[in-house]
């Protein structure tokens, strides 16, 4: 199992695609041949988008490799390039299947609230530059709580057989000029977290109130939520397995 941390910017994702080899998971698959001689395919726990970012993402495959479990991060490290690093390695259980465990994400999105676009953080922010109140966008926030059918924060081409999720955390917060959304929850939709992240900043300017949160999860229309807000802007920051990770048998 692998914990990946990378900088999104360059890569058409994390899913590999038959259309272009530049997504994170084609260069693991790269590095992981180049240092064992073995074509394997690593299966990602989260698909992030292009231009996502992530510093918990994880990562398992099958190897014959004798290097053990916990040093194969620096070996792979030598042949990744440098925005994408793993950040831990260890043998897990030949049944274990990141995507089909009980888990807790954590994405954080981080707005850029200046007038003027800082560009030394134009890849890692989003910028919004009318004022924003997050005290409005963090009591809109939370009624997102718990669990709903999330429908409307769901791009229309979602392939998820249901929209129900379970948010267990969600905070909006100000760090100086940086407004940062931080969300908890089980699992998360196609777009779901940046759609969320440009509803509450409608709501942050003053288009709609607060409750109008509410109305968005009764009608099951992505036409009542807000727009989806850039990809820079979002990281994906860890993942908890609930039921632990099971060891090597």
């Amino acid at each position: 199992m692998l914990t990946v941390s990378y900088d999104g910017t360059s890569y058409n994702g994390w899913a590999l695609q038959s259309s272009t080899p530049n997504t994170v998971e084609g260069r693991l698959n790269d590095a992981i041949l180049a240092l064992t001689g073995e074509s394997v395919q690593v299966i990602g726990a989260s698909r992030t988008d292009a231009g996502v970012h992530a510093y918990g993402n994880v990562a398992v495959f099958d190897t014959k490799s004798t290097i053990p479990g916990d040093r194969f991060l620096f070996a792979l490290n030598q042949k990744l390039p440098e925005d994408i690093r793993i950040t831990q390695s260890k043998e897990v259980s030949v049944n274990f299947h990141p995507r089909h465990c009980n888990t807790e994400k954590t994405y954080e999105y981080r707005i850029c609230n200046t007038q003027i676009p800082d560009p030394t953080r134009r890849l890692y922010t989003c910028h919004f530059g009318m004022p924003l109140d997050e005290k409005l966008m963090d009591e809109a926030a939370q009624y997102l709580m718990g669990e709903h059918d999330f429908t409307s924060f769901c791009n229309v081409e979602s392939q998820a057989l249901s929209h129900v999720r379970a948010i267990k955390n969600i905070t909006v917060k100000r760090d100086f000029d940086e407004v940062v959304i931080s969300i908890t929850g089980n699992g998360f939709l196609y777009n779901m977290v940046r759609i969320i992240a440009g509803t509450l900043m409608q709501i942050g300017r003053g288009k709609g109130k607060p409750s109008d949160i509410k109305e968005m999860l009764e009608k099951k229309d992505r036409a009542a939520a807000g727009p989806t807000a850039p990809a820079s802007g979002l990281f994906l920051m860890k993942y908890v397995f609930v039921d632990g990770i099971p060891e090597p048998e």
